[in-house]
């Protein structure tokens, strides 16, 4: 039961899986994505961050399968009181729906 807990939590090892897919694919990245990758651990945000950086003309045809853990979305919400942004206006810069803005809002 440990040695399955202990997979759980590891979760895939991002900053090699993007180290690799940078050099072999598109190295002219790497300098964009270095500062992320040199992080010991690497949070959700760093990890859609260097997404956004090497995959942004293709974003749109996978934005639909997203899923955020709660650091992130307070990390999301932060951004707004920092910025006094509307929730329409955060919606656009984190290409998200108004709605989930809203429903993040009301549950945290």
């Amino acid at each position: 039961m440990e040695k399955q807990e202990q997979i759980i939590n590891t979760g895939p090892d991002y900053k090699r899986i993007y180290h690799d897919f940078i050099e072999s694919k598109c190295p002219e990245k790497l300098k964009y994505v270095k500062r992320y990758l040199s992080k010991e651990i690497m949070s959700l945000s760093d990890i859609l961050k260097v997404n956004n950086i090497i995959f942004y003309d293709r974003l749109s045809e996978n934005q639909k399968f997203k899923s955020y853990d709660k650091q992130t979305i307070f990390e999301i919400l932060d951004y707004q009181k920092r910025y006094k942004l509307i929730n329409s206006q955060l919606a656009r810069h984190f290409k998200l729906s108004r709605n989930t803005i809203a429903k993040w809002k009301r549950i945290f």
